[in-house]
């Protein structure tokens, strides 16, 4: 039995788009020890994959804090892995690479540097959509991939008959209508004129619901819609996967609820500005589906309103 090391930080949409990955990845190796490597916002999350034997916490600190940078090394390097799968492929974990394994080639790390097909320039391979990249990555490694290009997520799932009895859900229609400060470019301005269509449309067959991250509590009494909290506080990654799994129907800005939707094959439907496509981040599915526009300001509620009619 060999220790096999799998590296992935982050974000939100990137965990639930490499749950595929991360089972692949277990299956082969299916005689081995499998951990992860991760931040803080996603240790505990992790803990509960079927496909991890440990979480390994990555604080991130400064690459200049030699004496943190000492410690987690030499922590990895007590663990004897034979194999490491680098999922981030960032310069951080390319920094790694080159304490651990300096010189190393695909038999000893895979990442997408080190699987790159050959006469493609990194540009060009970064042209194909995630999971595309991820499929090769595995592929090369040598992996068989059956879960890598419809990923899961319903593992983080978590029990929330409280929460729903609290609020009375039954049949709810979903928005995701925040986005990072310094993206507002992925954010539709019209789910207020939505929501009024849609109470016009199906008067109370749906509740309207928002669910507000830790720092979106506050614009989310901006929303005509009714603000899903536990105790006061945002729900955590498990809660809201439940949550999302058991929706009649999701509308999101391009965000990592908008993702998660999309991997928990919830039903919904999530908007698209220029700022990227919806096949470069891998988020259509069966269910889920994508509106690209050049403008998002231009994209009118009717029109949402429309698609929601047709799939709901």
């Amino acid at each position: 039995m060999s220790n096999i090391l799998v590296i992935k930080h982050g974000s939100l949409g990137d965990i639930a788009q490499a749950s595929g990955v991360i089972q692949d990845i277990s299956e082969n190796h299916s005689n081995d020890q499998i951990y992860l490597l991760t931040t803080k916002p996603y240790f505990d999350l992790f803990k509960k994959n079927p496909y991890l034997a440990e979480v390994v916490l990555d604080k991130r600190l400064s690459r200049f804090n030699l004496i943190y940078i000492y410690s987690l090394m030499r922590k990895i390097k007590k663990l004897n892995f034979t194999k490491v799968y680098d999922l981030q492929n960032s310069s951080r974990t390319s920094f790694y690479k080159k304490i651990l394994f300096p010189n190393s080639n695909l038999d000893k790390w895979s990442s997408s540097e080190t699987t790159l097909p050959k006469g493609t320039s990194k540009e060009d391979f970064d042209k194909k959509s995630v999971l595309e990249r991820f499929d090769h990555q595995l592929k090369t490694s040598g992996l068989t991939t059956k879960n890598t290009m419809k990923p899961n997520f319903s593992w983080a799932c978590s029990e929330i008959n409280e929460i729903k009895k609290k609020y009375d859900l039954n049949k709810y229609i979903l928005l995701f209508p925040f986005c990072s400060p310094h993206l507002t470019s992925k954010k539709w301005p019209y789910y207020n004129q939505l929501i009024d269509l849609i109470q016009n449309k199906y008067k109370e067959e749906y509740k309207i619901l928002v669910a507000p991250g830790p720092t979106e509590i506050n614009e989310a009494k901006n929303i005509n819609a009714i603000s899903i909290l536990n105790n006061e506080k945002a729900l955590n990654i498990s809660e809201l996967s439940s949550l999302i799994k058991d929706s009649s129907f999701i509308i999101a800005n391009d965000t990592g609820p908008a993702h998660m939707s999309a991997h928990l094959q919830a039903k919904g439907l999530t908007l698209f500005g220029s700022h990227t496509t919806a096949y470069k981040v891998s988020i259509e599915r069966e269910n889920f589906k994508a509106i690209q526009v050049d403008n998002l300001n231009k994209l009118s509620p009717e029109k949402v309103l429309e698609y929601l009619i047709n799939k709901i």
